[in-house]
């Protein structure tokens, strides 16, 4: 039995459509009658003149249509949203894993919108907007559609790019149209979803000046004005926004309560989502039983579930090309080379240019396995990828969300590792230093003049400060400090080499010997020059901690 709210609001979306179908039937009713009524010269002479009426007619309306649609509103103004129910959905509860703390948060919201009845007995009112915050790729818009399939209600997907254009008053127009379909599927169903990916889009900071406001500002303007159900009846619409910006940079008026005043922050998965993550996407392959699947989550720290969901389906091409029916360690991390690094490239090179680039990395491989507080290497090449023509792939050894001082110095020290080693071995250095020493002054420059990282007592973020109002003295002295920090680095730098010639030289010569060093391979290295793995040391130490702990 179909219930009268879904009539009504099936007549409410279709009013039109029924109004001209019941015209056209009874403008063809009357031509009938009267044709019926002429004499037999007559009614011959009319039908023949009705197929050139009837093309007429129809070469008129197309062009008043084209040039309506075209020059006024109605083809602009069109929204590319489609109408989904919550059922058809089909994105259950369980399947958004590795976001559990977001998960719990939005779990309130599904609360939320099933006990509305509840909520509005004792007064209070659904909430009006969710916004989702995070970086791109970490389920934002699998966990709205989540929502909605838990909740049961219909679900209209858009994007906050289809507002904008170039004429005044479209996308506001656009607004419109969205919403009015929102409360007229709220009003059949109970409640409905409109969800706008990359908010950002439409709901910067807005400008204002002399020339006006602009179409985004139109734009926003409308958008506010329908959160704030100004234009429409009591109806139980929530708008999911979600974007990869900055919440700053989001207009105030969007965020204040009563508009996108529930929000959701949404972050890369830690250790334990990064495994499910994994067990969820190679279960729907052919996979070697073995993986220690803990493995893989150390190795991808603070990649996204997009990136992991990338990595199992890149690793499984490659098993398929290299006619294997299971995908292999190797080739997930033949997958994780070719996402972050880039494919290997056949580039010719002398003997000279590959002597230097293995000295090179050599260089920076010792001093990140020996210095580095926070990093473990990956993996050394001296095979060319993209521009470069050798790498040293290091990765954090566990999330790190406010790294300090010494994180800092180690990573400008690991770049300089390369340029120390060209010129302690041959004198003189290529311009392949060239993006280490940009990565080197970069973060040098950062700790001075916006961390407070400096010695000389030069405490604040001198960026945020406009450059005229500094005077040439601090400038100078900030630039002095920066410039301290990079040659304490080269100094310790050119002593760690001296002092583990003999680890560097053994590194630099199997890259020549076999191209490329994996992990294990590196760590055979170390050992065999009396330096255990970054994990055994730190093993180590704290078992010698606890023996002085337990000492009398």
């Amino acid at each position: 039995m179909i219930r009268p709210r879904l009539l009504k609001m099936y007549f409410m979306m279709h009013w039109v459509k029924l109004a001209v179908t019941f015209g056209l039937v009874g403008l063809i009713y009357l031509a009938v009658f009267g044709l019926m009524q002429l004499e037999s010269f007559y009614r011959n002479l009319q039908l023949v003149q009705i197929p050139v009426w009837i093309l007429m007619g129809v070469v008129n309306a197309v062009v008043f249509v084209f040039m309506y649609s075209m020059m006024l509103r109605g083809g602009l103004a069109q929204i590319n949203t489609k109408k989904v129910k919550g059922g058809h959905i089909r994105v259950k509860w369980d399947e958004v894993i590795g976001i559990d703390e977001a998960k719990a948060e939005a779990w309130e919201i599904v609360q939320l919108i099933k006990d509305r009845t509840r909520l509005k007995k004792i007064g209070g009112k659904i909430i009006r907007g969710l916004l989702m915050a995070g970086p791109p790729g970490c389920g934002k818009t699998y966990l709205a559609k989540a929502i909605a399939t838990e909740a049961g209600i219909p679900f209209l997907p858009t994007s906050a790019s289809e507002f904008n254009e170039i004429f005044i008053g479209v996308g506001s127009s656009k607004v419109r149209k969205l919403f009015k379909q929102g409360r007229s599927l709220a009003h059949g169903y109970g409640a409905c979803i409109i969800f706008i990916d990359e908010l950002d889009a439409v709901g910067r900071n807005r400008t204002f000046n002399m020339f006006g406001t602009g179409e985004a500002n139109t734009t926003q303007n409308q958008l506010l004005v329908e959160m704030d159900g100004l234009t429409s009846k009591e109806a139980d619409v929530i708008v999911i926004g979600a974007t990869n910006a900055p919440e700053e940079t989001l207009d105030s008026a969007l965020l204040r309560p009563g508009r996108f005043d529930r929000k959701i922050y949404i972050d890369r998965p830690n250790q334990e989502g990064r495994e499910q993550l994994f067990r969820h996407y190679l279960s729907k392959v052919q996979f070697d039983k073995s993986l220690d699947i803990s493995r893989l989550a150390r190795k991808t720290v603070m990649k996204s579930p997009a990136e992991i969901e990338n990595t199992v389906k890149e690793s499984a091409l490659i098993a398929t090309r290299n006619n294997r029916d299971i995908i292999e360690l190797k080739d997930i991390t033949e997958a994780m080379e070719r996402i972050d690094l880039g494919h290997k490239r056949k580039r010719t090179i002398s003997d000279r240019e590959r002597t230097m680039t293995a000295y090179h990395e050599a260089g920076h491989l010792v001093v990140l396995y020996l210095l580095h507080p926070t990093d473990d290497v990956f993996k050394a090449s001296i095979i060319s990828r993209r521009e470069s023509l050798g790498v040293v792939y290091h990765m954090p050894r566990e999330e790190l969300h406010a790294p300090d001082r010494e994180h800092y110095l180690a990573n400008i020290k690991v770049a300089l590792g390369g340029y120390m080693g060209e010129k302690l071995k041959f004198g003189v250095t290529t311009v392949g230093v060239s993006a280490d020493f940009q990565q080197a002054m970069s973060l040098a420059h950062a700790m001075v003049w916006r961390w407070g990282m400096g010695v000389n007592g030069y405490i604040g973020d001198y960026n945020a400060i406009p450059d005229v109002q500094l005077s040439e003295r601090v400038k100078e002295k900030l630039n002095e400090e920066t410039q301290q920090i990079i040659h304490g680095c080269v100094k310790e730098v050119e002593s760690l080499l001296n002092k583990e010639r003999s680890v560097w030289e053994e590194c630099a010569q199997q890259l020549l010997k076999r191209d490329e060093l994996e992990y294990d391979e590196i760590i055979d290295i170390f050992k065999k020059y009396g330096h255990p793995a970054p994990g055994e040391a730190r093993h180590g130490a704290a078992s010698k901690e606890q023996q002085e702990d337990h000492s009398p």
